[in-house]
């Protein structure tokens, strides 16, 4: 058999490469990570060096509206996700009435979760703003500092976040026609509200409940 026979009778191969996008964004989540595991050694750092701070000043938190509005994040992750999927089959918006969920759109889907991601940052506010009215502040003590240091810094992640949705929903809106560039915004936006959620997961449990 000759080599151009050979070469003919050969199965195709292709490779399919992964998205550079989606790539880069894992490894920028990956530096992220770091940067949050540097904020959690501070807190359990300090809590080992004033462990007598703890008791009094986790008294003042509300554990109860806590949960509840972690939930609603959790929740937004679900929406997130079912905005994702309707993105991955090119279905930017509902085919049906409002109330018929099941035949929502990515944006449909991705609004409802920047109202759930507003509404979680609305409440770290109302929560910042009853602390301080019982002298929790940044400045206060130790535990105060760093209390609002890894909040702080994971709302200001929160809200990066929904910035991102605008883009997604801005970007889906101005589209002439829904295609894999759309979509592939959408799926990396999601991977970014995801890992904004795990760690907020971690938060609550290292702040609220280990005390």
């Amino acid at each position: 058999m000759s080599t151009a026979t050979a070469a003919v009778s050969r199965p195709h191969l292709s490779v399919n490469r992964p998205n550079p996008v989606s790539v880069g964004t894992i490894v920028w989540l990956a530096s992220e990570l770091m940067f949050f595991a540097g904020l959690f050694a501070m807190y359990f750092t300090i809590r080992s060096t004033v462990p007598e701070l703890w008791p009094v000043e986790t008294a003042k938190l509300n554990i109860t509206f806590a949960a509840i509005n972690t939930t609603v994040l959790v929740l937004s992750s679900v929406t997130c996700q079912m905005g994702v999927w309707a993105a991955e089959r090119f279905q930017p918006r509902r085919t049906g009435s409002l109330l018929q969920v099941n035949r929502w759109g990515m944006e449909e889907w991705i609004t409802l979760t920047f109202v759930m991601g507003a509404t979680f940052v609305a409440g770290q506010i109302y929560e910042y703003a009853a602390l301080v009215s019982e002298g929790l502040t940044i400045s206060s003590s130790p535990y105060g500092s760093v209390f609002y240091l890894t909040t702080g810094f994971h709302g200001l992640h929160v809200v990066g976040g929904l910035i991102a949705f605008l883009f997604v929903l801005g970007r889906s809106f101005s589209a002439k026609r829904f295609g894999h560039h759309e979509a592939t915004t959408t799926i990396v936006t999601s991977y970014y509200w995801h890992f904004v959620d795990v760690i907020w997961i971690a938060l609550f449990g290292a702040i609220y409940l280990i005390r």
